[in-house]
């Protein structure tokens, strides 16, 4: 079994924005009440959103289940206020839970939390349980930065956070590191955003000690970590500088890394620095970068064929595709079809 751990309903039918253009719109005019109107789409809609592509890409890709959520980029937790922030997100769950219901041989749900700048993160917990216990979901989403660029939240050791890793400790279910859009312009959002959210919070992980406190819970930094692979012997040093322990024993039985690395010289330096046991097989489709690569031929976000083009064990192919995901996400295990091997 292929498991893809980075999926995103990117191509959500229309009526979802039309739904956040009105929420947008209702936030102009103070002396309105929070828009939280009906969300009409059919579920025709969603099997034609998705037939013609992830569906259409997993047969095509040979992958079997996508761990999908909304679409991050439009999370946009900077945008209105904590209730404009549940609202959409739950309307955005409930989505993913009807993709998952309608197809759940092909999906599994991870939800959005309603993070809000300035917001506590316990005003999170209810939907992160309501998504667990009731969707069935089998993670959440984590953004380090609900500012949208300007970095006004804590960093994720200070115990600012820790509420919400309480309630993911006891629910046992991993959060993927994902910031949203950017409003700030220096940060373009999938090119600069994305990849520094990744090294920060890596980073923010070798400066505390969050593991001691809770050492069962499970971090996925996405995008191949960033920076951190290409500067793995920096962050090496820095942790030596600081009196850190080493990574292995510090962070590495905790964070993972996916594959959404768009060329092959990146997923070959991937698994040449990091631990195989630390990576999951991840292609953020449909998502980031949707062309096709002149050089190749070859769709840049298709990574299961640069994965394919490496001389791995039988072993290294198992964990990357399926072992490691069962051992980081184990709500999985109910949810699949398959056994393990």
């Amino acid at each position: 079994m292929i498991i893809d751990c980075h999926g995103h309903y990117t191509t959500a039918p229309k009526a979802l924005q039309d739904y956040r253009d009105a929420q947008i719109a209702a936030l102009k005019d103070p002396a309105q009440p929070p828009y939280n109107g009906k969300l009409d789409i059919s579920d025709d809609q969603i099997r034609e959103s998705l037939e013609g592509a992830q569906l259409k890409l997993q047969r095509e890709r040979g992958t079997d289940v996508t761990i999908f959520s909304p679409r991050a980029s439009a999370m946009a937790h900077h945008i209105g206020n904590a209730t404009t922030s549940l609202h959409w997100s739950q309307h955005c769950n409930d989505l993913i839970h009807r993709v998952c219901t309608l197809y759940p041989n092909n999906f599994v749900g991870v939800c959005q939390l309603p993070q809000s700048p300035g917001v506590p993160p316990q005003n999170c917990i209810e939907e992160l349980v309501r998504c667990v216990n009731e969707l069935g979901f089998i993670g959440c989403n984590l953004n380090p930065d609900p500012s949208g660029g300007h970095w006004t939240a804590p960093p994720l050791i200070d115990k600012y956070w820790y509420p919400v890793y309480e309630k993911m400790v006891e629910l046992d279910v991993p959060a993927m590191v994902h910031v949203s859009s950017s409003c700030n312009p220096v940060f373009h959002a999938t090119g600069a955003h994305y990849i520094n959210a990744d090294t920060t919070a890596f980073m923010q992980f070798i400066q505390g000690d969050l593991f001691k406190d809770f050492p069962t819970l499970r971090f996925i930094i996405p995008h191949g970590g960033g920076a951190v692979p290409f500067h793995w012997g920096r962050y090496r040093g820095l942790a030596q500088d600081m009196k850190r322990p080493t990574l292995e024993e510090h962070l590495m039985k905790k964070v993972f890394f996916d594959t959404c690395v768009y060329h092959l010289p990146g997923i070959e330096l991937l698994l040449k620095v990091v631990p195989v046991d630390n990576i999951l097989f991840g292609s953020e489709m449909v998502g980031a970068v949707r062309g096709i690569d002149p050089r190749t031929g070859q769709y840049y976000d298709d990574t299961k064929k640069y994965l394919d083009a490496l001389p791995l064990s039988e072993g290294d192919r198992y964990k990357l595709f399926e072992g490691n995901a069962r051992r980081v996400y184990p709500r999985i295990v109910k949810r699949l079809a398959k056994p393990a091997k």
